[in-house]
C-alpha cells in the first residue's frame, strides 16, 4: 500500500472518529493488524504513535470553539489516567496470544456497544446519585483499554460523558481532550515496542490533517445525524477486524 494510500486512510479515520467522539487508536490498530499483519504488540505501539498527535491538534480545534467542558473531563482523566499506567505495567506480561485475543474481544464489545446504543437508546435525561460513579468506572475501562490493548478509549469516554447530560459536541469535544491525557500517558508507556515509523509517520500526517478538518465539521454539520449515518458502519467494521483478528 503506498503512503499516499496510508495519508488518504489516515485522514478519513481522523475526520471520522474527532467528529463522533474517538481517539482514532482502535480503528488504527485494525488497519495495522487486519491489512499490515504487524504483530499486536508492534502495532499497538503503533497506533498510540499515529492517534496521539491528531488528539493533541483536534482537542486545540474544540478548544477555540469553547466546546470542552474541563470540570467534567478532568474528573473522568483522575481515573482514566491511573488505570492506563496500570494497564501500561501489565501489558509486556500478557502472552502474545493472549494479548491478540483481549484485543479482539474488546473491539468486537466496542462494536456491540454501538449497536446497543443505536437500538436502545437512554432517553433519560434526569440525572443520578450514581452518575458520577459511572463516569469514574468508564474512565477506568477506558484507561485499561488505552494501557492494555493500546486503543484509545473513545468510547467508554464518550458514553460517560453522555451519562452526565453532555449535548453530542461537548461530548465529543471533552472526549478529545481526556483522551489526550491517556494516550499520551500510554504511549510513553509504549515507547519500548517496536513502532512501524514508515507506516506509523504516515498514517499520522493524513490523521493531522483529519484532526484540523474535524472540530470544523462540526461546527457545520449536525453531529447527531451524522453520528446516527456513521454509528451502524462503525461497529460492523470493528467486529470485522475483532474477527479478523482471531481467524
Amino acid at each position: 500500500m503506498t503512503y499516499i494510500s496510508l495519508v488518504i486512510i489516515g485522514f478519513l479515520i481522523g475526520v471520522l472518529v474527532l467528529s463522533t467522539g474517538g481517539g482514532g487508536a482502535a480503528m488504527y490498530l485494525g488497519v495495522l493488524t487486519t491489512f499490515f499483519h504487524l504483530s499486536t504488540p508492534v502495532a499497538v505501539a503503533t497506533s498510540i504513535f499515529t492517534a496521539f498527535p491528531s488528539l493533541v491538534v483536534g482537542a486545540i480545534g474544540h478548544y477555540r470553539n469553547h466546546n470542552i467542558r474541563f470540570k467534567i473531563g478532568n474528573r473522568m482523566l483522575i481515573s482514566a489516567v491511573p488505570a492506563t499506567i496500570i494497564g501500561s505495567l501489565l501489558s509486556p506480561y500478557i502472552p502474545k496470544k493472549i494479548y491478540t485475543w483481549i484485543v479482539a474481544v474488546i473491539f468486537i464489545l466496542l462494536g456491540i456497544q454501538i449497536f446497543i446504543q443505536i437500538f436502545s437508546p437512554n432517553k433519560s435525561k434526569k440525572h443520578s446519585k450514581y452518575d458520577n460513579l459511572k463516569a469514574t468506572m468508564f474512565g477506568i475501562i477506558s484507561g485499561l483499554m488505552v494501557g492494555v490493548a493500546g486503543l484509545s478509549g473513545g468510547g467508554p469516554i464518550l458514553a460517560g460523558l453522555l451519562l452526565l447530560n453532555l449535548d453530542m459536541v461537548r461530548a465529543v469535544a471533552t472526549s478529545a481532550y481526556i483522551l489526550v491525557g491517556t494516550s499520551g500517558v500510554g504511549l510513553i508507556f509504549h515507547l519500548n515496542n517496536n513502532i512501524n515509523w514508515s507506516i506509523g509517520f504516515s498514517l499520522m500526517v493524513g490523521a493531522i490533517l483529519g484532526a484540523l478538518v474535524a472540530p470544523k465539521l462540526l461546527a457545520k454539520v449536525d453531529p447527531i445525524k451524522f453520528t446516527t449515518y456513521v454509528k451502524p458502519a462503525l461497529a460492523v467494521l470493528i467486529i470485522f477486524m475483532g474477527i479478523k483478528m482471531v481467524i
